[in-house]
């Protein structure tokens, strides 16, 4: 699935300048780390994304809040994507996941297979009231997720895509502000718009490698519109009519982007500036696609050390 975008959402979160991650297995989660004397601490963020995740720019006291929170993801990724498990064993996996988050909620110890994901979460999901309903959504999408690619069903238009993005995106971007103690339905409208937005651009930047995986998000509707059908989109050849599908698909995001971008004022100091950059990173990506005019149907756009020159350009004039 792809990790949420704002923490990883295939919900991974994929970074725009590598190929995408190799599989690896969730063995190769880092343990928890303890101090001398405290609680355990999540794994550090070792994965980026299409943004930064407790970097330099997040404040130094949510940076270990914001660990747990991304371990919490990138392991029920982990579940939902890598290794060689089947449909039907990952989403068993998962609701086992889906019931240890619940039994952490309910004050329970964390059991022995997931303590070191579990255990960090459980202290900040104390000390910060996190909403657990959000983390469950994310586990409901990254089900869905399996389930759909397991039946090889698609989403039939824009408003289903978009209940997709509601829970494998969306709570990743409300969490940070629950973190960050910004409210208000503005501030909750905007959010969901950037992490909408965030995750439909992986879904057009990574054409190329989720079609051949059997993952469908080129909606019904859109290549109905388009005269585009999915046996012509298996080939991963271009036409006319693949190019246009991929392009209005393209601005969809980023009017979506657009909609949102207004919250970097709404948030204090370090946070907005790290929300710049998350915005001017997901418009970059969307120029590229925009660029080959249709040919990230096969060829997966990335972005190089010039991009990122001018992504900080942009956000110093947002």
């Amino acid at each position: 699935m792809r990790t949420p975008p704002s923490l990883s959402s295939d919900n991974r979160p994929v970074n725009p300048t590598e190929p995408p991650a190799p599989h690896r297995t969730t063995a190769q989660t880092a343990p928890a780390t303890a101090p001398a004397s405290g609680p355990a601490l999540a794994p550090p963020v070792t994965h980026y994304e299409n943004f930064p995740v407790a970097s330099l720019l997040c404040p130094p006291h949510l940076r270990q809040p914001i660990a747990a929170i991304y371990a919490f993801a990138r392991a029920a990724d982990d579940l939902a994507d890598e290794g060689d498990a089947s449909p039907d064993e990952r989403l068993a996996d998962l609701a086992a996941y889906r019931a240890q988050l619940h039994a952490m909620a309910a004050g329970e110890r964390p059991l022995p297979r997931w303590a070191a994901i579990f255990t960090p979460l459980q202290a900040v999901q104390k000390s910060h009231d996190l909403p657990v309903a959000l983390l469950d959504d994310l586990l409901d999408a990254f089900m869905q997720d399996v389930a759909k690619t397991r039946d090889q069903t698609v989403y039939a238009d824009r408003t289903e895509l978009l209940d997709y993005c509601r829970r494998s995106a969306n709570p990743v971007g409300r969490l940070l502000l629950h973190l960050y103690g910004v409210h208000g339905d503005a501030a909750l409208a905007q959010s969901d718009a950037i992490c909408s937005a965030l995750q439909l651009i992986n879904f057009w930047q990574d054409l190329s490698v989720d079609l051949p995986r059997g993952r469908h998000y080129l909606t019904d509707a859109d290549c109905a519109a388009h005269g585009v059908d999915r046996a012509q989109l298996a080939t991963l050849r271009r036409t006319p009519q693949t190019d246009a599908l991929v392009m209005d698909c393209a601005h969809w995001a980023r009017v979506l982007m657009l909609q949102g971008a207004p919250l970097v004022h709404r948030l204090p100091g370090r946070a907005g500036w790290e929300l710049r950059l998350v915005v001017q990173g997901g418009l970059r990506i969307l120029d590229k696609v925009e660029a080959l005019n249709g040919a990230s149907l096969h060829t997966r756009p990335t972005l190089g050390p010039l991009d990122r020159a001018r992504m900080l350009g942009r956000s110093l004039r947002m």
